[in-house]
C-alpha cells in the first residue's frame, strides 16, 4: 500500500510538490504581500530621490545669495536624486514583473526556485553605491 502524500506537499512548488496548481491561498497571498514591500521600497527610493534633488535645488538658491561654495555641489545631487527616483520606479516595475511570473508557474504548479541573484541583491548593491556617492558628495560639500 501506497503512503498518501503530506498535505504541504501536495500542488505546493515551494515545497517540492507536484504538478498541479497551488490551491492554498496563503502561497498567493505571500506571493502579494512581497509584491507590497517591494512596491513600498520602490515608494521609498522615489521619494528619498525626490529629497536629494531638492536638497540640490536649495544649494543653487544658496549659492545665488552668495554661497558661492556651495554651487559646486548642486549638480551632483540633482543627479543623484534623479537617478534615486528612477531606480525606484524601476524596482517598482521588475517586481511586478516578478510577481505576474510567480503567479503564472503557481497557476501551472512549477516548483519555485529562487536566483541566484534576485532583485533584494541587485536593489542592495545599488543603494551600496548609492550610499557611497552621497557620502562623498557630503564629505565634498565640507571643504
Amino acid at each position: 500500500m501506497s503512503e498518501p502524500t503530506p498535505r504541504h506537499l501536495d500542488g505546493d512548488p515551494e515545497a517540492g510538490g507536484g504538478d498541479r496548481p497551488v490551491t492554498d491561498p496563503r502561497i498567493y497571498l505571500a506571493a502579494e504581500r512581497t509584491l507590497l514591500a517591494w512596491i513600498r521600497t520602490g515608494l521609498a527610493m522615489m521619494g528619498l530621490g525626490f529629497v536629494v534633488a531638492r536638497f540640490g535645488l536649495l544649494m543653487k538658491e544658496l549659492a545665488v545669495e552668495g554661497h558661492s561654495a556651495l554651487a559646486r555641489h548642486q549638480a551632483p545631487a540633482n543627479w543623484l536624486g534623479t537617478v534615486l527616483v528612477l531606480l525606484g520606479v524601476i524596482v517598482s516595475g521588475v517586481a511586478t514583473a516578478q510577481h505576474v511570473r510567480t503567479v503564472e508557474r503557481l497557476h501551472r504548479g512549477v516548483t519555485y526556485r529562487p536566483s541566484a541573484f534576485g532583485l533584494e541583491a541587485a536593489v542592495g548593491v545599488v543603494l551600496s553605491i548609492f550610499g557611497v556617492f552621497m557620502a562623498l558628495h557630503l564629505l565634498a560639500a565640507l571643504r
